[in-house]
């Protein structure tokens, strides 16, 4: 009998280390399919002549959250909405990559407390250093950390944009292998969303800026320590500890991101900071009416003072994801705002549902031929803006 038990207990054991094993392999990957869809959908049509227009093009999109998730984003993967490989199948040249640190249970739209985190969890699912389970700081140093490691495992096909120099190094690199029939250098640059990551500490903002983050969002979905998130519960301007922080991004060069920020919060940051501001990844209420998208007032102020708009492709942003849809925010957004401001703003990989992954981004260019608008529009829009901006705002 007590062989018996005995052989029972090492089985229960093994069955409990197989479970583990299993669990933590394909946990990760069952999670991410959950949350980041892609609608299936007919293969898209494009023409001879969009596609060509569409290859001329260099592509940038402002906000994808891919590096939360474990993937190795230099191979293709079949769930997910972006990885390079599909960045060079899509034209995509340059991407925004953004950084979650924390993301409250149940979160809406309307209204989030500050005292649930579910990405601890993710962080203990997926294997992540022990340090990014209990620090917000750590986790975006972990995340941006990865990126750089991408870079560093295949540097002529990935290059981390952090000045200027870079930039215009990279874009001439990326001329000579299309010129060279190749398939083009991919450019990343690393973006914060929501600032609780600084810990209250307001040194961390060069800890960030060393790691390479050149882009900062003031929040997410919660209030934190710069004042008023627009889900929050205050629905306030910012603190004291807020005017220093955007004080301190304008004295690196950060570009600050208002997505998530409260509109008495955007207001003051129109007014503290000396430099354009990004809406990364929106809608505009006058095309999509929610709480999530900024009033079409609140956006001609954003862009009066040289600031741009990225739309992006998910149900809140454009309550219409069919490509058309997307083309149609866009539509609305430059008649709004002028030609000059707007840009993409994906979302891709930030738990959406959406109607297409960036390997497919040239239906975009396609909706937009359809409903009549100028190559110089569709240019501008699907990166020229950005590009210039870019060059104008990232640090010499």
């Amino acid at each position: 009998m007590k062989k018996f038990f005995k052989i029972s207990g090492i089985l229960l054991l093994f069955a409990f280390v197989v479970a583990g094993i299993l669990f933590f392999t394909l946990g990760p990957s069952i999670i991410e399919k959950s949350q980041n869809v892609t609608v299936p959908h007919p293969p898209d049509i494009i023409s001879a002549d969009v596609q060509k227009l569409h290859n001329s093009l260099t592509i940038m999109d402002w906000h994808s959250d891919s590096l939360l998730w474990n993937r190795d984003l230099l191979k293709r993967s079949d769930y997910g909405h972006m990885d390079i490989p599909r960045m060079e199948e899509g034209n995509v040249a340059v991407q925004m990559f953004t950084v979650v640190t924390k993301s409250p249970s149940g979160q809406n739209y309307e209204l989030n407390k500050a005292d649930s985190d579910d990405i601890t969890l993710l962080a203990i699912v997926q294997l992540w250093p022990p340090g990014t389970w209990i620090s917000l700081y750590q986790r975006a140093l972990y995340q941006a950390g990865k990126l750089n490691n991408f870079a560093a495992n295949d540097p002529n096909r990935l290059k981390i944009i952090l000045n200027r120099s870079d930039l215009t190094a990279a874009l001439n690199q990326r001329k000579r292998d299309k010129t060279e029939g190749k398939v083009g250098l991919t450019m990343g640059l690393i973006g914060l969303e929501g600032c609780h990551a600084l810990e209250g500490d307001l040194n961390k903002v060069k800890g960030l800026f060393d790691a390479g983050y050149r882009m900062i969002g003031l929040h997410h979905f919660f209030d934190n320590e710069l004042g008023g998130s627009l889900h929050g519960v205050s629905k306030g301007g910012l603190t004291e500890f807020g005017r220093k922080v955007v004080k301190e991004l304008d004295k690196y060069e950060f570009i600050i991101d208002l997505s998530h920020s409260s509109p008495k919060v955007v207001d003051e940051v129109l007014m503290l900071t000396r430099r354009p501001v990004v809406v990364s990844h929106t809608g505009i209420r006058g095309t999509c009416d929610n709480i999530r998208n900024f009033t079409d007032d609140r956006m001609k102020r954003i862009t009066d003072k040289g600031g741009l708009i990225g739309i992006g492709y998910w149900n809140a942003a454009v309550c219409d994801i069919s490509p058309n849809g997307v083309v149609k925010a866009l539509r609305y957004a430059i008649d709004l705002v002028g030609e000059d401001h707007v840009a993409l703003g994906s979302d891709f990989d930030g738990s959406t549902t959406m109607a297409l992954d960036t390997s497919e981004i040239a239906i975009l260019t396609q909706e937009m031929k359809n409903n009549g608008f100028t190559e110089t529009e569709i240019r501008k829009v699907m990166g020229e803006n950005s590009i210039k901006f870019l060059l104008e705002y990232l640090p010499n």
